[in-house]
């Protein structure tokens, strides 16, 4: 592990990008957004709580205000597919529906605005979005040019029905520059790199990527169940495109929505989830219904101490030192108010279901730490201070089945 130290060390003092230069998402963006929980549900005659529609995107905001989620952080809703009319306008802009939607984008964001918090849209490079409603090939720019028109925040761009690799190539980077061409800051999330990674097979220019797109998609959608939580972490831990070198002050890697309070994961499972999302510095959007989310999931939402380790000033990614049959370690440098230089977070984490707790043994130096006077401990969770560790001492952590022990470690001066 101490050679792994070194590296990860080595490679964070040479790494950069360069980056979309937009301002925006200098911290991994946060917000809530509509697909894993709610997906295409356009039934507001039988379902009309439930459905995509105005009347769902308001009484989210509502509540990400009065539960503290906007204080928290979590600033953006955002609309998935699914939104708009089966075709376009006359003059060829995409409309909302205007049954479910009736008071068009534009209200919508000034709702949204006025709450303090920022919205967010969807749209598709291709021919069609995944569920067949209307593409943006052929209208980059003026889709662009309409949704600044509705004071739009932030830009989903998939790539169902995309053409070829070549399309793919040149149509992300041209609604970049469409986007900002229109003058209003609008964030920027792509799926350029899972569209040339899983659909065309092909090895994605991750610096292209981060170049034009301030967030992006690059791994398999996420659905309700531990496999698919932990088989996105398992892709990050490998890392095999060496896609985590690249981030950085506005640009991300996506692993998609957070799942936690939904229906899929037990309590271990959910603090695996957002605890590895925090420590891999990943956009951190909600997509649960959080008018009645379980208090536990909430919490784990809200929790001060992992925010921390997600926004850390330092914005690097963890990586995964070492794995075997049962532990796997991540390691991410950490370095803020809350953090002095020198500090590390460290996740254990068991991706098993064999029936027991199982302690993960080590010492700070087979983690690589080497501060003579020690470490401070702390669990992260809930901020527990476990106590200081010289380099040698021995730490012995309890792992649950399909769970996480997260600790931070500062060091004594």
């Amino acid at each position: 592990m101490t050679l792994w130290f070194e590296i990860i060390i080595l490679v964070f003092a040479l790494s950069g990008t360069e980056s979309l230069d937009n301002g925006l998402a200098l911290t991994p963006p946060m917000g809530w957004m509509q697909w894993e929980r709610f997906r295409c549900n356009i039934n507001c005659t039988d379902d009309p709580d439930n459905c995509i529609s105005e009347r769902l995107f308001k009484t989210m905001a509502d509540i990400m205000v009065s539960d503290g989620y906007r204080d928290a952080g979590y600033k953006y809703v955002a609309i998935d597919d699914c939104w708009m009319t089966s075709e376009r306008g006359p003059d060829g802009k995409l409309q909302p529906d205007p049954v479910r939607f009736p008071n068009g984008m534009k209200h919508l964001a000034d709702y949204i605005h006025s709450k303090g918090l920022k919205l967010g849209i969807y749209g598709d490079m291709g021919t069609m979005t995944c569920k067949k409603y209307p593409g943006s090939k052929f209208y980059l720019e003026l889709d662009a040019q309409t949704f600044a028109s509705w004071e739009v925040d932030m830009l989903k761009l998939d790539c169902c029905y995309a053409g070829s690799l070549v399309d793919v190539q040149t149509g992300f980077p041209a609604m970049s520059q469409y986007l900002n061409n229109t003058g209003r800051p609008i964030l920027y999330a792509c799926c350029w790199a899972a569209c040339e990674g899983l659909y065309y097979k092909h090895k994605p220019d991750y610096k292209a990527i981060a170049k034009h797109c301030n967030m992006w998609r690059n791994y398999n959608d996420l659905q309700d169940a531990w496999k698919y939580v932990y088989a996105a972490i398992d892709f990050y831990g490998n890392n095999t495109a060496h896609f985590q070198e690249v981030v950085g002050p506005g640009a991300w890697n996506d692993p998609d929505e957070l799942i936690v309070g939904d229906f899929g994961l037990s309590y271990d499972q959910e603090r695996v989830q957002l605890g590895m999302w925090c420590m891999m510095a990943s956009p951190l959007f909600m997509s649960v219904d959080l008018r009645n989310i379980r208090q536990t999931s909430k919490d784990l939402l809200l929790n001060k101490n992992l925010l921390r380790i997600h926004s850390d000033e330092l914005l690097v990614q963890a990586y995964r030192i070492s794995k075997d049959n049962l532990f796997e370690v991540w390691l991410r440098p950490l370095r803020s108010q809350y953090f002095s230089d020198g500090s590390f977070a460290v996740a254990v984490l068991r991706h098993d279901d064999y029936g027991m707790p199982f302690p993960f043994i080590t010492t700070l130096q087979g983690l690589g730490m080497k501060n003579k006077a020690g470490y401070k401990v702390t669990e992260a969770f809930d901020g527990k201070n476990m106590g200081k560790f010289l380099p040698q001492d021995q730490l012995r952590f309890p792992v649950n089945p399909t769970g996480i022990f997260l600790v931070t470690l500062t060091p004594i001066s």
